[in-house]
């Protein structure tokens, strides 16, 4: 895949992150979103940016797109600072909004056209028809994307983000509120573009997804960079044997247990060292009248690692 980014040595990070920090002021108050994160991401890396809500993802993402200034620290787009070469940075990344907006009047073509022109793009024609064979949009060139289905018009936000051929793409929530179906088929088409030497940074609230596709991640939580390690090592570091169960009734904070952690829709995760531990465990729970269902055993994911992270 050509791109419009001169090639750089591999061992240069796509992105490199030092000591950035940023703080908002609401009235007499202040927020710091950023505090003094440092990360790097690899050329050719799947990479998960991962964190809960307020966790400063949204600012990193906007820091790396040029839209807000930054009070402190250093952001290099495969060794280049904004500073250095404004053009060059602005050419190394593409970026897919978790809003979707759009002008209501213009037609998908149009849209990838005006975007094109956005990066100084002519004569693009045969590029901006490969995106929209790639994103199953060329049924759609001539239809207006308001009149798009909220899956189409996700695909349309990737399209937009590829037109000047970037080295570095970055997804922020790219199958958020997309059915099923699509988002198999948006996961296919990520894992291509990775296949195709991109460089991939990836937000989501789908950890399922994070675990599947990401090679590393980083987990930022109150502004910090809360653990930064490949998959394999950060669930190797979680890696006890767990139950998973759903609390049908009683109070599980009277049982005094520890190694639980809350999961989502009324389910519970208890990590133990060997089945003594876990038949004392359960001991407890039968003691205090604790009724639980669905019980299932294995090894910590992506989920468990998290929470328990974020928790503390």
């Amino acid at each position: 895949m050509t791109q419009h980014v001169s090639p750089t040595p591999d061992e240069v990070p796509a992105i490199l992150v030092d000591n950035l920090s940023k703080t908002y002021t609401r009235g007499q108050q202040k927020f710091t979103a950023l505090n003094g994160v440092t990360l790097d991401v690899k050329q050719g890396e799947f990479f998960g940016l991962l964190g809960p809500n307020g966790a400063g993802k949204s600012t990193l993402i906007s820091s790396l797109a040029g839209l807000i200034p930054t009070d402190g620290g250093t952001i290099k787009f495969l060794g280049k600072t904004p500073d250095e070469d404004r053009r060059f940075c602005k050419m190394a990344i593409g970026i897919v909004p978790q809003e979707i907006t759009f002008d209501p009047f213009f037609s998908v073509w149009e849209t990838l056209r005006l975007q094109s022109g956005f990066y100084g793009l002519r004569n693009n024609d045969e590029w901006l028809n490969y995106l929209l064979e790639k994103t199953g949009l060329t049924e759609k060139k001539n239809e207006k994307v308001s009149r798009l289905s909220g899956g189409m018009k996700r695909r349309v936000l990737i399209a937009q983000a590829l037109v000047h051929r970037p080295p570095i793409i970055v997804l922020d929530e790219p199958t958020a509120g997309v059915d099923v179906d699509l988002r198999r088929k948006l996961w296919e088409f990520m894992t291509e573009l990775h296949r195709d030497g991109h460089t991939i940074i990836l937000t989501t609230h789908y950890l399922e997804e994070a675990q599947a596709l990401c090679s590393r991640i980083a987990l930022l939580n109150h502004g910090r960079v809360v653990t930064l390690d490949d998959m394999h090592s950060l669930l190797s570091r979680f890696s006890q044997d767990r139950l998973k169960f759903r609390l049908v009734s009683g109070d599980l904070a009277a049982c005094g247990i520890a190694g639980l952690t809350p999961l989502d829709d009324g389910y519970w995760s208890l990590s133990y060292q060997n089945v003594d531990e876990l038949r004392l465990a359960l001991d407890k729970m039968a003691a205090k009248q604790v009724v639980i269902n669905s019980l299932e055993t294995g090894q910590a994911n992506l989920e468990e690692v998290f929470l328990q992270l974020t928790n503390d």
